[in-house]
C-alpha cells in the first residue's frame, strides 16, 4: 500500500492489496490503512467523463470520480494506465488517466467540474503507472502527445504518461510516484503480463475536523 506524503486521503494499492470492487478482504486491507469502507467506483470507459459520487457501490460510466461526501472512497483501477488523485478542503477526486483519456481531456474535465462545485484543489499525487522506459507505442499516440515523447530502454518511441497527467494539473502541487507497473512486479501491468488484475486506488475526503 502506497500512502502519498501529505495526503491523508489517498491510497494507491498494490498487487497484493486486491481489488476493493470484488473482494471483501480487499476492503477491509484499505481499511487497515486508513481508508472508508464504503467506496464508488466508475465503470472506466477511457474517455473523459466526470460523475459525482455521493454512495457506495456503481457510479456509472466515467473515468474521474468526484466526491464531497465524507468518509465515502472514490476509486479507480489500474494496470498501466495513471491513477491520480486529487484533494482539496471538502473534496476528494480519482481519475483514471490513459492515453486517450489525457488526449481526450479527463484531468482539464476533472479540474474544471472541481472548480463548478467551488471547490479549490490543494495538492494531488501521480501513482504508479507504466513509464516511458517501457510504454512502446505507435504512429497515433506520438502525434497525440507529441509533447512527452521519449525512447524505452530498448530503443523504440515511447511517451511519458505519468509526465503528461502531471503537467496537466497546472501548477497544483504534486506528489508522482516514480514506480513503473511493467517493471515492479509488485503491481499489475497488463502490457506485461495481459492479466485482468488491477491495483486500485481510493480517494476520500475526512468527517471532521
Amino acid at each position: 500500500m502506497i500512502h502519498p506524503p501529505g495526503l491523508d486521503g489517498a491510497r494507491f494499492g498494490e498487487a497484493s492489496d486486491g481489488d476493493p470492487r470484488t473482494d471483501d478482504e480487499a476492503v477491509a486491507r484499505f481499511a487497515r490503512h486508513g481508508a472508508p469502507t464504503a467506496i464508488a467506483f466508475p465503470h472506466q470507459v477511457h474517455g473523459a467523463t466526470v460523475q459525482l459520487a455521493t454512495t457506495a457501490g456503481a457510479a456509472g460510466d466515467a473515468d474521474a470520480l468526484i466526491t464531497t461526501t465524507a468518509d465515502l472512497g472514490v476509486a479507480v483501477a489500474t494496470a498501466d494506465c495513471v491513477p491520480v488523485i486529487i484533494e482539496g478542503p471538502g473534496f476528494a477526486a480519482v481519475v483514471h488517466a490513459g492515453w486517450r483519456g489525457i488526449v481526450g481531456g479527463v484531468m482539464a474535465a476533472t479540474v474544471e467540474a472541481i472548480g463548478s462545485m467551488g471547490l479549490t484543489p490543494r495538492q494531488a499525487a501521480v501513482g504508479p503507472a507504466i513509464g516511458p522506459c517501457c510504454y512502446q507505442v505507435g504512429a497515433e499516440v506520438l502525434d497525440r502527445l507529441a509533447g512527452h515523447v521519449a525512447t524505452t530502454t530498448w530503443g523504440a518511441p515511447s511517451v511519458d504518461l505519468p509526465a503528461a497527467a502531471t503537467m496537466a494539473l497546472g501548477d497544483l502541487p504534486v506528489w508522482r510516484s516514480e514506480r513503473c507497473t511493467f517493471t515492479d512486479h509488485r503491481l499489475n501491468s497488463h502490457r506485461r503480463d495481459r492479466t485482468a488484475r488491477r491495483q486500485v486506488a481510493v480517494a476520500w475526503c475526512r468527517s471532521g475536523p
